[in-house]
């Protein structure tokens, strides 16, 4: 591995961390990102030369730390500033208290106070714990670029402003943060899913712990149910080329079957619970899949059944567009056609695939092609876009 190849990947792995670990230290979000990244900077200037550190996190983390107290003592020639800086290099670990001993958790309940829109909370714990960008976040939440930013300098100001302080939440803080705080560790892992697969990794161990700390929060053990049977394909999801391989065509001895029965045995805990919310309900129906021996076995009918009751709890383009898809499945594509035609999500390329293949399987070809094309250019993932090309290729041989 070279080293610009090895910063990436500790950059990937360890950013999240990093920034955790900084504004528990600093109790400043600003500061902290922005030590992390100079740290980062500087693993570019110097680790091509010196090499990757045994401990790479851990010279990004030091190194981050000393930046801070530096431009501490540079950016102020006041009493206090200096004074703050001396007690910041003196200082130990703080000690753990409350019910949340993770950081990069703490990081995310500190993000999801009540203060801040959820938008607002989901797109600045993105930012800070996974390390995206301003337009993968962008695209996450289906919304322009310029959009986000804002949202995100909103959010940033509105901590500092408010002084909403970087604090372990108390048990009695957790319910009002919840909401925020799944919505958070989902989008991790979905964007972890398109190609990212550390992610995936992260947000299963969040999705734990939060189960381990609310376990009376039948959504949080749904998210995590929803997580694991789907993490649990992955082994089918591509071919060894790297080619995409949809559900319906997947290898289903290659499932990770640990994982598929843990998120069941979750799903039938939260059913027996009768407390129903849109992750629980998105658990069942992969929860359906998984039981299905072949996709010809898949009941779909209890699938449309789900989506209904999610679509009644959580209504959105997005799930319309899923349950589309249940729709042609139980009653055909030209059905399903018309409730997609009707959604407004021309920028979403999800829409533009599902709506070509309908045109496929009605045998008008020609708007097919235009739908295709539509998806490719909206598609970022090099994966799908492949698949899309592939799927076009063959519509135009025809």
């Amino acid at each position: 591995m070279t080293p610009n190849a090895g910063i990436e990947a500790v950059f990937r792995a360890e950013y999240g961390r990093s920034v955790a670990v900084l504004v528990r230290f600093l109790g400043d979000i600003d500061l902290a990102e922005e030590a992390v990244q100079d740290a980062f900077a500087t693993a570019l200037r110097t680790w091509p030369e010196s090499g990757v550190p045994p401990s790479p996190a851990g010279w990004i983390i030091t190194t981050a730390r000393n930046r801070a107290i530096d431009r501490l003592r540079r950016e102020s020639s006041r009493e206090a500033r200096h004074a703050e800086a001396a007690q910041l290099y003196a200082q130990d670990e703080p000690a753990e208290e409350g019910p949340v001993r993770d950081d990069r958790l703490r990081l995310i309940f500190t993000c999801c106070h009540p203060a801040l829109a959820t938008q607002a909370q989901v797109a600045l714990t993105l930012r800070l714990l996974g390390g995206l960008t301003t337009p993968q976040i962008a695209r996450a939440f289906l919304v322009p670029e310029p959009t986000m930013a804002q949202r995100l300098v909103r959010a940033k100001a509105k901590i500092r402003d408010a002084r909403i302080p970087y604090r372990i939440p108390r048990d009695a803080d957790l319910p009002d943060r919840v909401r925020g705080v799944l919505a958070v560790v989902y989008l991790i892992f979905n964007e972890g899913y398109g190609g990212r697969a550390e992610l995936c990794t992260e947000a299963l161990r969040l999705g734990r712990l939060l189960a381990e700390l609310m376990p009376d929060e039948p959504e949080a053990v749904g998210l995590l149910a929803l997580m694991l049977l789907i993490e649990a394909r992955r082994p089918a999801r591509t071919t060894p080329d790297g080619e995409l391989v949809l559900l319906s065509d997947q290898e289903r001895s290659l499932w990770d079957g640990a994982l598929v029965a843990e998120g069941q045995s979750l799903v039938r805990a939260c059913l027996r619970r009768n407390r129903p919310g849109p992750y629980q309900i998105q658990a069942a129906i992969n929860a359906v899949h998984s039981d299905a021996p072949t996709a010809a076995a898949t009941d779909w009918g209890q699938i449309l059944q789900l989506y209904d009751q999610l679509a009644a709890l959580t209504p959105s383009p997005v799930v319309a567009l899923n349950r589309a898809v249940a729709v042609a499945e139980v009653e055909g594509p030209k059905p399903a056609l018309a409730l997609v035609d009707a959604l407004d999500l021309d920028d979403y390329h999800a829409f533009h695939a599902v709506r070509a293949d309908l045109l496929r399987r009605l045998g008008r070809h020609t708007e097919a092609v235009r739908a295709y094309d539509a998806a490719i250019a909206l598609t970022e993932n090099a994966a799908e876009r492949a698949y899309l090309e592939r799927s076009r290729a063959a519509l135009v041989r025809t």
